[in-house]
C-alpha cells in the first residue's frame, strides 16, 4: 500500500503541474484528489484564526525589517494619554501639511489681529493702510452676525485715523533709527595717535 501512495503522490504533483491546463493529460480520479488537497488546504486556513494569522504576519515583517528605524521607535506617541478628541485626525491633517487660514471666523480674526501691526508697517502709502483697515473692520463686523456660527466674535474693531497715526509714529521712528550717522572726520595716524591734536 506504501507503493500505490507513494504514486498516487506523484501523479497528484504532476497534476499540480498541469493544474493551469485542467483535464490535459490527468484522470477524474487525480482531478477529484486535487480537488480534494484543496478543500484540505482551505480548511486549514479557515481553522487558522485571524489573531493567529496576524502574529504570524507580525512576525514576517519583524524578521524581514521591515520595523525597522521607525518614526517613534523608542519614543512616546505623541497626543498619547490625552483626553479624547474627535476631530484629533483633522487637526493632525491640518498640523502635517501646515495649512492655515481655516477655522471659524472669531479665531481666524483673533489671530490676525495679533499680527495686524506689523503687516501695516509693511505697507508705504497711507492709503493701503486705511484700505487694509477698513477691510479688516468690514470682515470683524460680518463675522459678529453670526451667520456661520462658531465661537462668540471678540475681536475689536479699529478705528482707521488712530491706526492710521500710529503706522505715521511707528515709521517715523524707524526712519530715524535707520539714519546713517554722520561720518566723523578722518584722522590721520598721528592724530589718532595723539588725542590732544585734531
Amino acid at each position: 500500500m506504501g507503493s500505490g501512495s507513494e504514486e498516487l503522490r506523484k501523479r497528484l504533483e504532476h497534476a499540480a503541474e498541469l493544474r493551469s491546463h485542467r483535464g490535459a493529460g490527468i484522470s477524474a480520479q487525480e482531478e477529484a484528489a486535487l480537488d480534494a488537497l484543496d478543500e484540505k488546504e482551505r480548511e486549514k486556513r479557515r481553522k487558522v484564526g485571524d489573531a493567529a494569522r496576524a502574529e504570524y504576519l507580525v512576525r514576517d515583517a519583524m524578521a524581514q525589517g521591515k520595523f525597522d528605524n521607525l518614526k517613534y521607535a523608542g519614543k512616546p506617541i505623541p497626543g498619547l494619554g490625552e483626553s479624547y478628541d474627535p476631530d484629533w485626525w483633522v487637526k493632525g491633517l491640518l498640523q502635517r501639511e501646515n495649512v492655515s487660514g481655516l477655522g471659524p471666523p472669531a479665531i481666524l480674526l483673533r489671530t490676525e489681529d495679533a499680527e495686524l501691526d506689523s503687516k501695516l508697517d509693511e505697507q508705504y502709502t497711507e492709503q493701503q493702510v486705511r484700505e487694509l483697515l477698513q477691510d479688516f473692520n468690514r470682515r470683524v463686523i460680518d463675522a459678529r452676525r453670526q451667520l456661520q456660527g462658531g465661537p462668540p466674535v471678540i475681536t475689536k474693531t479699529r478705528d482707521v485715523d488712530k491706526e492710521v497715526e500710529r503706522w505715521r509714529l511707528r515709521r517715523a521712528s524707524r526712519t530715524v533709527q535707520e539714519a546713517p550717522a554722520e561720518p566723523e572726520e578722518r584722522r590721520t595716524f598721528w592724530q589718532r595717535l595723539w588725542k590732544g591734536t585734531g
